[in-house]
């Protein structure tokens, strides 16, 4: 494996010539980090815009275990890999249709290529806010009214762990001879066990982007970009991630990719059964809790508009306390010592994996416990769960961004055409764009979210006092 080839490399007594300036030079240098590995395209250790050698194999091996006809390693995270999949299937000016709660990533792909974006947006929950699925007629639908879009973008699963019919979304696709792009960055570990929903490259999808770092054993910013089928220009795709990748890609991220590929393949069965019995302990654990709730539990879909979850995502429900998930959060690292993924005004998420120990879920479960106990059910007064309308779209990202605006307070901005992306962070998806316009809906869920603790984002970063517009 590649790893073990750096390690042998590194006590080989090769002097290295060539970057990187710490020339492996681990004396002075601080401790923990692995400088020893850490080496540029020298001979012998392939190239990752044209492998040949170790890094094909890491590729092919992605590509087996996916089930995709060919895979490519992503070290500059999903992001590289969404830029450079939308880049590879579009050309600038074209028509996508694009699940509104796609993440920050996909919108900055629309503004690079000057793209006309089309929106269609999931159902919410209204007892959490949650997004639901992506409904597979309300695609067919929008593509029937718009025959020249080129691409087609959803994200499945979400933030939150809930999965879209990938399958019936990619055979309307396929209808009219679109590809379906879907952003899986949470769901590298899908498909690997009966307890998990499919893959979504095992479910149709033409070209899939999925982060590893996030639910499998890999350092951040390791990914993979999987296609399948002929719907996709590889040679275009290839040359789209020579642009946003890297051209001095990190070894030791590469390295890493290659270690969680292999464990998969010889290790997955036991892993994910230790991990299935880990998530059904837990949610045994919880079952008596009275005031707080976790939604979800085994994968069961509580509200309709859930096609499939995600049971590795653990959704705690502040709904009917007097806590909101961000103030559940604190106390969870401030008293217990556990930080959570992230926390919205009524629910917080914990993302497990299956490198979370027995005791880790444990402990978790008696902190839900110990905190249940010291609260009474009551309804909040106000819990910001409402749905966001899709904003009217007076010009696309692109022209929006280039023109010159003004900083004026939020609360004064109603009716202006907004000049910045705002988006809540984590997970990064955007409430409004560049060219639509802000009403009174968007201005009070955004006061509501800062009141509440959620981090919200913009582009020109002065929210809450101002925002950027026309």
């Amino acid at each position: 494996m590649l790893y073990d080839k750096l390690k042998a490399y590194s006590k080989s007594g090769v002097y290295p010539m060539h970057m990187p300036g710490h020339k492996r030079n681990t004396g002075f240098l601080p401790p923990g980090l692995p400088y020893d590995i850490d080496i540029t395209e020298i001979h012998g250790f392939d190239n990752l815009h044209d492998p040949q050698g170790v890094l094909k194999d890491i590729a092919e091996l992605a590509a087996k275990l996916y089930g995709s006809d060919k895979s490519y390693p992503l070290i500059n995270g999903s992001t590289a890999g969404i830029l450079s999949a939308i880049g590879a299937c579009v050309s600038h000016g074209d028509k996508i249709l694009v699940a509104r709660n796609c993440h920050i990533s996909v919108y900055n792909a629309i503004s690079l290529f000057g793209l006309r974006p089309v929106y269609i947006k999931p159902d919410t929950d209204e007892s959490t806010g949650i997004a639901c699925s992506i409904i597979p007629d309300t695609v067919a639908s929008a593509l029937k009214q718009n025959p020249d879009v080129k691409l087609v973008v959803i994200t499945s699963p979400t933030y939150e762990g809930v999965v879209s019919d990938v399958s019936s979304i990619a055979a309307h696709t396929h209808k009219v001879n679109i590809p379906l792009l879907v952003d899986e960055a949470h769901g590298a570990h899908l498909g690997f066990s009966g307890m998990f929903p499919s893959g979504a490259i095992k479910a149709g999808a033409d070209i899939v982007v999925t982060s590893l770092h996030k639910t499998l054993p890999a350092l951040t910013q390791c990914a993979l970009l999987n296609v399948s089928g002929k719907m996709v220009n590889t040679n275009e795709l290839s040359r789209m991630l020579s642009i946003f990748q890297t051209t001095s890609p990190s070894y030791v991220l590469m390295a890493s990719i290659d270690s969680c590929l292999r464990l998969l393949a010889s290790d997955k069965k036991k892993l994910f059964e230790e991990y299935e019995k880990n998530l059904t302990m837990f949610d045994k654990d919880v079952e008596e809790l009275k005031c707080l709730s976790v939604l979800c539990k085994g994968g069961s879909t509580p509200n309709p508009g859930f096609y499939a979850v995600d049971p590795g995502k653990i959704i705690i429900s502040t709904k009917n306390t007097a806590l909101s998930g961000v103030r559940l959060s604190e106390i969870l690292r401030t008293e217990y010592n556990i930080e959570l993924e992230m926390a919205c005004a009524s629910y917080a998420v914990a993302i497990t994996s299956l490198c979370d120990s027995a005791e880790g879920f444990i402990r978790l479960a008696a902190a839900l416990s110990n905190i249940d106990r010291t609260l009474r059910l009551e309804q909040k007064k106000e819990q910001l769960t409402h749905t966001l309308k899709l904003p009217e779209q007076a010009e696309a990202p692109a022209v929006a961004q280039k023109r010159r605006g003004k900083l004026i307070p939020l609360k004064a901005a109603v009716g202006s055409m907004s000049l910045e992306y705002i988006w809540a962070y984590p997970p990064g998806v955007p409430i409004i764009t560049p060219g639509e316009i802000i009403d009174e809906n968007i201005v009070s869920y955004i006061t509501g979210a800062f009141e509440t603790g959620i981090s919200i984002k913009s582009t020109r970063g002065k929210l809450p006092e101002s925002v950027y517009v026309k």
